[in-house]
């Protein structure tokens, strides 16, 4: 344990881990930061530069009346590789790095239109194929160094450095990957080589800088296991980590650096996010104040939020679907006769009505709603509910019931009997699991649901050997659109390459479609490609669902949309009545 002087306890209140609700006062560094990593010598010396930085700003006063109280946010698991962006796969862990610890060179307004953050212009040459980011001279690491160009340097090469395992690598195909790709000018100056391609800067909005004074030492192979992801994180967003508590809860306290032309520090003097893993305790909580946020609850769920006197529900398109993966490397998934038919035996519109109830619609491919490619109409057909087709693919598949049982085997004997794992605490996804072992049931597949904690499965789905026949899962994507990290045969070893798929005419959509700019070109192209991957089936596509949240009304200033809960959790704020 380190003792620093000038450190403060607070009192716990608030759903017993939201921390002090109290009236804005003078600015205090938490007591409990000093203990984030005792005994590991990485996390004792970087808390203890953390401390000893931030202990000069206590006392100060805060500039105005919405400072002060307590947030706490909650969900129903846990942060994956916490604030570790080399290696992060998980969408809530994405959120808290590039809103909340750490941040992006650029962010995108409700238009999806890119704005200055970390980085405060760019330029691009004339051609498409440089990049040249100018980078603030006033945003300081939580230890008190300055963030520089080093560090964006830094977090590039890691990233394209096939040791990481960065989990979007397609997001640098197009980047120049050799040591004339990135050029540091000057410490606030920074210049990349690419090839010209379209949305190029989308990858900035989605990958955080990541410290190099701190990581630059680490081998690429052993960032997935160091401490500084869930033990010690160290960034230079908006708010400063000071605490986790594995699969209970992540503490941080605003960050009085933060600079003045970004809005200076938060109005929050404390966020909290919680893990509360019993749905109905999460909704309890919400209804009874003791957390302000539920992330996510399901259709069946928000009635009791449209009741509540103290709640309000938001609702917006999102730019996430919920599949069905196959993993073809089993042999009973290999043949796409098979895939198909498991979709085509699955009322996804029957389920789909009786979980979403309204809140979303079925989906055929991976370009969503939201996106200028969404075409309504691929796959509606080919796809569409039809158990005695279902049954005739698995016939020509060679899968028949031989022995009188009701479950389908092939020439050898072997029975098609699959699993179909979900993540614990996800009822939606256990409710699909159990409908399509129902409704597979009739055309003489045999389905077990499987329960696996989410880090586990995300290890089983994502990593040799690819312990999985079906999975539920969900997907997020990212404004430049690009499933080569899902789809291509190159990347078969890759993290996010749960289906195994291996298709050349997939490949050559997959290398072509980044690299056409102009929309009308690109948008035949497009559907030629979903065409393909209705062919394919690698998932069972079932639906786009609008993003549903949960909100105490005491809390105020909050915006949700498509980029994400979190994106302006700087400027959230409580009535000091209210704290």
């Amino acid at each position: 344990m380190i003792l620093v002087a000038g450190l403060v306890v607070t009192i716990g209140a608030c759903g017993g881990d939201g921390g002090a609700s109290r009236e804005a006062g003078p600015w205090m560094l938490e007591a409990s930061l000093a203990e984030a990593g005792a005994g590991v010598q990485f996390c004792e010396e970087v808390t203890a530069n953390v401390s000893a930085y931030m202990s000069q700003f206590e006392g100060q006063m805060p500039p105005s009346e919405r400072h002060g109280g307590a947030v706490v946010v909650a969900s129903i698991g846990d942060i994956p590789d916490g604030m570790n962006n080399h290696v992060s796969q998980d969408y809530t862990a994405s959120q808290h790095q590039s809103f909340v610890n750490l941040m992006t060179l650029v962010k995108y307004d409700e238009d999806q239109n890119p704005e200055p953050y970390l980085a405060e212009s760019w330029e691009v040459s004339d051609d498409a194929s440089e990049i040249t980011f100018h980078i603030r001279d006033d945003v300081y690491w939580h230890d008190g160094e300055l963030t520089d160009a080093y560090d964006v340097a830094y977090t590039f090469k890691r990233a394209i450095d096939p040791e990481t395992a960065f989990p979007n690598a397609a997001y640098w195909t197009h980047y120049e990957q050799g040591p004339d790709g990135v050029e540091v000018v000057d410490s606030f100056t920074v210049k990349f080589q690419m090839r010209p391609h379209a949305d190029y800067i989308d990858p900035w909005r989605a990958t955080t800088i990541m410290p190099e004074h701190l990581l630059g030492d680490v081998p690429s192979a052993e960032l997935r296991q160091h401490p500084y992801g869930t033990v010690c994180p160290v960034g230079n967003g908006p708010f400063i980590f000071v605490e986790h508590r594995e699969a209970a809860s992540w503490t941080f306290q605003a960050n009085p650096a933060f600079p003045a032309d970004l809005g200076g520090r938060p109005y929050l003097d404390r966020y909290v996010y919680r893990v509360i893993t019993e749905r109905t305790t999460l909704l309890t909580e919400l209804l009874t104040g003791g957390v302000d946020v539920f992330i996510r609850p399901f259709p069946d769920e928000v009635q009791a939020i449209l009741d509540s006197d103290v709640v309000d529900l938001l609702r917006y398109p999102f730019r996430g679907y919920v599949l069905v993966g196959w993993n073809a490397r089993r042999p009973q998934l290999a043949d796409k006769r098979v895939r198909q038919a498991l979709t085509r035996g699955t009322n996804r519109q029957e389920i789909v009505d009786a979980l979403l109830q309204g809140y979303g619609t079925v989906a055929n491919g991976s370009v969503p709603p939201f996106h200028w490619a969404y075409d309504p109409s691929i796959g509606r057909d080919a796809m569409s509910y039809d158990q005695d087709a279902a049954r005739a693919l698995l016939a020509a598949a060679g899968w028949v019931d031989r022995d009188g049982d009701g479950v389908r085997e092939n020439a050898a004997g072997v029975r098609l009997a699959i699993s179909i794992k979900y993540n614990h605490g996800n009822d939606m996804r256990q409710d699909i699991a159990e409908i399509m072992q129902a409704q597979l049931s009739q055309i003489g597949v045999e389905v077990t649901p499987m329960v696996v904690e989410w880090g586990t499965l995300l290890d089983q789905i994502g990593q040799t050997p690819r312990d999985f026949d079906g999975v539920v899962m969900g997907w997020i994507v990212e404004y430049k659109l690009d499933d080569t990290d899902l789809f291509h045969s190159d990347n078969i070893s890759e993290t996010y390459a749960w289906s195994g798929t291996q298709r050349p005419d997939i490949d050559r959509f997959l290398e072509e479609l980044p690299l056409v700019v102009d929309r009308e070109e690109a948008k035949p192209i497009w559907s030629e490609y979903q065409e393909l991957l209705v062919d394919e089936q690698p998932y069972t596509f079932f639906f786009f669902d609008d993003r549903l949240d949960g909100i105490n009304k005491r809390l105020r200033g909050v915006e949700m949309d498509a980029r994400g809960e979190w994106l302006n959790i700087k400027d959230w704020w409580i009535p000091a009545d209210q704290r």
